[in-house]
């Protein structure tokens, strides 16, 4: 419960502020430097979420390899696969930062 208050108030945060690096330039702060902290906010916040799904396929896949060893091969199969499909959307995010920015 305490974690995903955590989160919560981290993407509030991030909704709050990232709004700012689209308003008009005030002084000497450029509007591109706004948007690159921006999107670093976005991919620290796609990492950690990648960083999550991962443990939790990881501590899923050993619990059901300890269960059941005679199923590993085709649970470590399931694994590599679901770490995949996490980690394709964080690089997905990176590339579409790198894009916009």
């Amino acid at each position: 419960m305490k974690k995903a208050v955590m989160v919560l108030a981290v993407l509030a945060l991030v909704v709050l502020v990232a709004p700012a690096a689209f308003a008009q330039d005030a002084g000497g702060t450029s509007g591109k430097s706004l948007t690159a902290i921006a999107a670093a906010f976005g991919m620290a916040l796609a990492a950690f979420g990648a960083a999550l799904g991962q443990g939790k396929i990881a501590s899923s896949a050993c619990e059901g390899m300890a269960r059941n060893p005679g199923a590993a091969g085709a649970i470590r199969a399931s694994m590599i696969l679901g770490l995949v499909f996490v980690e394709t959307l964080a690089l997905f995010t990176l590339a579409i930062i790198f894009a916009k920015v």
